[in-house]
């Protein structure tokens, strides 16, 4: 099978070329040469390539680069900004430049966002017009979330992480789980797929993290395979997991068919983004 992560964060060192906007508790670097070296340890083949926000921004310029060096291994996701007044003119951009799949918005609670914000629905809007699917991060906040989706439904959505607010450093949360509920009813929505990314980061036992397993087997269900994307979230869940050991649990997991395993790990991946990598 292809297995395609759908979510990597590859980045240079905080120099004055490209400072860090913040400094998160990550390795120094994770070069777009690093991502590969650590994809092909454990047999991952390509992977959606979503620019740092907390690092760079709305600038996706080392994604570009990346991207251009290694054409056949990833794809690339831009982090655009509600707050510009133009950014219907820099999802047009987007759309041509070789490799781009997909925008992002940045939608937690403590972004304050209104579901009618004028410059989310310019975004939402420039989307569907372009046919780019928008990821979107609205874990803690799923209620404006919905309310977005239900609003554009001819935009096409990527719910990242699981809609789940996820650890930066260890331990899970007491409840990890508690806006299950909310993201089993966001799955009636036919516009709408979901990323499994970071899963290994809600366990709250060592690896191979066997008590996920229950609340993603009800993910599974509500979503289907064809609308689950597995992915890692690395380099942001470094702290908790290593990038081998939030690939291993899911090519394992006797839980899984084969054929789940494909869609799950892959498939659903390059139906959501329309992108295939070429295998090394």
């Amino acid at each position: 099978m292809t297995i395609i992560d759908s979510q990597v964060h590859a980045y240079e060192a905080n120099t004055a070329k490209r400072p860090w906007h913040s400094v998160p508790n990550w390795p120094s670097h994770v070069t777009g040469d690093e991502m590969v070296a650590a994809m092909d340890k454990v047999g991952v083949d390509g992977a959606i390539f979503i620019s740092a926000f907390s690092m760079y921004r709305y600038d996706a310029s080392y994604a570009v680069e990346v991207q251009q060096a290694h054409p056949d291994r990833f794809a690339i996701v831009k982090p655009v900004d509600p707050d510009d007044p133009a950014v219907a003119d820099v999802i047009a951009d987007w759309k041509t430049t070789p490799g781009a799949v997909g925008i992002r918005i940045m939608l937690p609670k403590e972004a304050q966002r209104d579901p009618n914000d004028p410059g989310i629905n310019r975004i939402l809007r420039a989307a569907a017009r372009h046919d780019f699917p928008v990821n979107i991060l609205c874990w803690g906040n799923l209620d404006v979330g919905t309310a977005l989706i239900d609003g554009h439904p001819g935009t096409r959505f990527v719910i990242d992480h699981l809609g789940i607010v996820q650890p930066r450093v260890p331990p899970a949360p007491p409840q990890p789980w508690a806006d299950l509920p909310k993201v089993l009813e966001l799955a009636r929505r036919p516009n709408t797929v979901i990323k499994v990314s970071g899963a290994c980061t809600l366990s709250q036992e060592p690896y191979p993290f066997a008590d996920i397993w229950d609340p993603l087997a009800r993910v599974f269900d509500a979503w289907g395979f064809d609308r689950c994307l597995w992915g890692t979230d690395w380099t942001r869940a470094f702290a908790v997991v290593n990038y081998e050991q939030a690939v291993e649990p899911f090519l394992n997991m006797d839980r899984l068919s084969d054929t789940e395993r494909a869609m799950l790990m892959g498939g659903a991946c390059a139906k959501a983004y329309g992108w295939l990598p070429r295998k090394p």
